[in-house]
Order: C-alpha cells, then structure tokens, then sequence
C-alpha cells in the first residue's frame, strides 16, 4: 500500500507563515518515501486556488504524483477546466491523478455564480465526458483548432471519484478510475465494503480493476493528547460551514490522533482491506510533521 501526504492548505495560518510553508511541505513529501502529494478545492475559503497551486507543485516535485483531493468540476469551465488540467499534466510531466467531486458546500457554487441545482453526480460526469472529449484532441468548440495542448497521459490524467458513499460509486463507475474517498472514524471494514462494492461496479461496467483510496484527517503526540486538540481546533476552523456544537460533538471520533506507532497500525488497517493509497491530510501546517511521518511510513 502507497502513502500520500496532503498540502496544510485549509490551515488558518497558511498566509501568516508564508508560501514557503507550502512549498517546503512538497519539497519534504517528494524527498520522503510518499507516493503522492495532495491538495484540494475550496471556494468560499482562503485556500490557495487549486489549478495555480497545480503549476506551483508540478514545479516543486520531480516524482511523486500530484493528486486533487478534489476538484469540483461544475464550478468551471469544462473546456477551460480541461485546458487548465493538461497544462498541469505537461509541467508535471505525467504525473497528475485528478481527483472529481461534486462538492458539499452549495455556498461554493454561488461564489462563483454555478447553478446548485447542478451539485449531482449527472452534473459532473456532463463535465467529465466534455473533458474527456478535449483530451483525445477533438473539437469542441468553434474554434480553428482543438483546445490544447494534449496531456502527456494518453486520454488524459487518472480520474478518481471522491466519495463516502455507494450510490456515489456505482454512478461513477462508467468513468472514473477509481476512488479518492475519505473515512471520518477510521474504520477499516466499513471502508473494505465500499472497496468491494467498487470492485464490483467497475467488473459490471467492464471497466477493469479501480485504484482504491481512503484519506483522513492526522495529527501526531506522544502520547499527551495534544494530537487531539489539534484535529479538534481544524475541524471547527475547516467545518466553519456546519454549527460548531456539530463539530465539536464529531471532533473526539474523527481522524487520527495518537503517536506514530498507533498511526503506523491504523495504516495496517487500511492495507489489510486492499487500500491501493491512503492520503493523509495535516491538521496543523509544521512541516516537521511530514518528516515524521516518513520515518514510519519507510518501515511499513
């Protein structure tokens, strides 16, 4: 099983510490044993806007493999969206996997005027095939020449479809190539289930075997309980769209919080199910955490 590392990107003190912070955390990932390096979308948020980030990544790293965690597509254009992501694909020379949702935050869609009532899986595999069509050079639009330039991926980057869900699996199946989904509880056989129900979907559809993965929320101590307070003050600042009494009552059960060894069995766990990759995503923006992180990553 791979390991991923996520950007500290939803940190509230990501902008106080500097671009530098990012840049040293994809620097640290892509000289560490991890297998990719992760990032996601917000709109109504003060996270970095995800495709400039892509370019920033892509010129950061030389190996792992860029992962968006994830991109929702019907707050774009989708030619413009296809263009943008090729782009992405050439200066990482390959290494992008773009991970598609359909968002749980309607507050996004009107930040940037997209119709809610587009926020459905059917909404985005419209976009997904528009892309798709792009990417194998056909033309789209009435313009002199296909929108360009082609991805180096032949028929573009690996689509993963981020879900929790098995109607949000099935759906995808006809074509994604796998799954980005995420665990709140770190529940090993809950997250096995939606593994096999995805390996059905996709023998039903014909669409081979899918790349599984699961990602959660981390934070590591020694033992103090410090780990916990820190998943908690993310949480409230991340979920700042739910009612904090929401957030403060999931906060003790969600995500990861203990030492190393607890993080390197629960990673166990998660190979133990048929993970393909599990990406971790930071709750505090120490790059130190990265390098620890590695250590025990390198033993698994």
């Amino acid at each position: 099983m791979r390991v991923g590392m996520t950007l500290p990107v939803m940190e509230p003190d990501l902008w106080a510490r500097g671009a530098e912070t990012l840049e040293a955390w994809a620097r640290a990932t892509d000289e560490g044993p991890f297998a990719s390096l992760c990032f996601g979308e917000r709109m109504a948020f003060d996270n970095p806007e995800t495709l400039t980030l892509l370019g920033a990544v892509a010129a950061w790293t030389e190996r792992v493999r860029l992962v968006t965690t994830v991109i929702v597509p019907q707050l774009h254009d989708p030619v413009l969206l296809a263009k943008s992501l090729a782009t992405g694909d050439q200066l990482a020379r390959g290494r992008l996997t773009v991970g598609f949702g359909v968002g749980g935050r309607v507050e996004d869609y009107r930040a940037v005027s997209a119709d809610p009532a587009t926020q459905t899986m059917r909404g985005m595999a419209e976009r997904v095939a528009v892309m798709r069509r792009v990417w194998n050079g056909e033309k789209v639009t009435e313009a002199t020449l296909p929108v360009g330039p082609p991805p180096v991926q032949d028929g573009g980057p690996q689509l993963l479809v981020g879900t929790m869900g098995p109607k949000t699996v099935r759906s995808a199946a006809a074509w994604a190539d796998g799954l980005a989904g995420v665990t709140l509880d770190l529940d090993p056989v809950a997250t096995g289930g939606l593994f096999d129900l995805a390996r059905s979907a996709w023998a039903e559809a014909d669409r081979g075997v899918p790349w599984l993965t699961t990602s959660f929320w981390f934070a590591l101590d020694d033992g103090d309980g410090s780990a916990r307070t820190q998943v908690h003050r993310h949480l409230r600042h991340y979920m700042n769209w739910l009612p904090v009494d929401l957030v403060d009552a999931m906060a003790p059960t969600t995500g990861f919080a203990g030492t190393p060894q607890q993080l390197r069995d629960v990673l166990r766990g998660f190979a133990d199910v048929g993970a393909d990759e599990v990406h971790l995503i930071p709750t505090g923006s120490d790059v130190d955490q990265v390098r620890r992180v590695a250590d025990l990553v390198a033993d698994l």
